[in-house]
């Protein structure tokens, strides 16, 4: 598949990926275990987008030296579209990591090394899926029906799913994961293993990790296909990906604050993925402009979330349980 950016720009961005990654493992280490608070998330949100924006920048100069301002405002507005659909699925993605530290009552401080770890597999995960699905395009292009149909009927699970709390004590792989390994009752620091009775076992943050990469997996195979629906640019979708999952962490200590505020999300979401399982499958019939699909999609999440707000500010509050 051809894409518009020059191997420079390639270049800019594995670079970009290395630096964060090593803000995260290197730089950010120094500070040891400790809570996220709202501020600290906020402030790192802030910086992502803002880097991801100022790469589209740099996107769409490149693309305007090489192809002219029409050809670098198409793709700049593909990088955009993709960024947000990408960082509206990622928001899910995030309610079930709160489910899943939730139910191993994760203590706080120990919830960034899991993100962290869990955002490089992420990356390394969608860039083999991504490159993976371009061949496959590339040479058998009915397939872009097939990711079609699958979006239709992921958005049409998510919507009759969404609002209902999921058992994760009947999860397949946690219990399956049991049976492979003794895990210990309790946490031990951020370790994954530790010593008990002699024996070593895994630590409950093992299973976290392991149900936190499932996870990404699952939202892969939705999120992967929806770019794909977007631009057929194998650079856009990798790059709108991988900058929607490097704020992944700073989104979730920011947006876990305020879940319950956005309850209906899910709904919306739902509806994105029928729309753009639909685009995908017409789009060798009508090809619905990227101009179209990026206001589409802001129109659905926006009127999610106004409805989420009003209707959580109606619903009173449940009274403090008896201790």
């Amino acid at each position: 598949m051809d894409t518009v950016a020059p191997p420079w720009l390639w270049a800019v961005f594995v670079a970009i990926v290395l630096m964060a990654l090593f803000v995260d493992f290197v730089v950010l280490k120094k500070q040891g275990a400790h809570e996220v608070g709202v501020k600290e998330a906020l402030n790192w949100s802030i910086v992502w987008v803002a880097l991801s924006f100022a790469f589209n920048g740099l996107f769409w100069w490149a693309a305007q030296q090489d192809h002219g301002t029409a050809v670098a405002n198409t793709r700049a507005m593909e990088f955009l579209t993709g960024y947000l659909i990408e960082k509206s699925l990622a928001v899910d993605n995030i309610f079930v990591f709160l489910m899943i530290f939730t139910y191993f009552a994760v203590p706080p401080v120990y919830q960034k090394r899991v993100l962290m770890i869990g955002i490089v597999g992420a990356i390394v995960l969608r860039t083999a899926m991504i490159l993976a699905g371009a061949w496959l395009i590339q040479h058998f292009h009915w397939i872009l029906y097939v990711f079609g149909a699958f979006l239709v009927l992921t958005g049409i699970k998510m919507w009759w799913a969404a609002g209902k709390e999921p058992d994760l004590e009947s999860n397949p792989a946690l219990k399956l994961l049991r049976r492979l390994m003794p895990v210990s009752p309790t946490f031990d620091g951020e370790k994954f293993f530790t010593v008990q009775n002699g024996a070593r076992v895994a630590t409950p943050l093992l299973l976290v990790i392991a149900l936190v990469g499932l996870t990404d997996v699952i939202f892969a195979v939705d999120s992967i296909p929806a770019i794909f629906a977007i631009t057929m640019d194998p650079f856009i979708v990798l790059t709108s990906n991988v900058f929607a999952i490097l704020g992944l962490r700073a989104m979730y200590f920011l947006l876990a604050a305020v879940a319950s505020k956005f309850h209906l999300l899910s709904y919306g979401l739902a509806v994105v993925l029928v729309f753009i399982g639909t685009k995908m499958m017409l789009i060798d019939v009508f090809k619905i402009p990227v101009t179209a699909s990026l206001g589409v999609v802001v129109a659905i999440l926006a009127v999610t979330m106004v409805l989420s707000v009003r209707t959580a500010a109606r619903t009173p509050a449940s009274p403090p349980a008896n201790r």
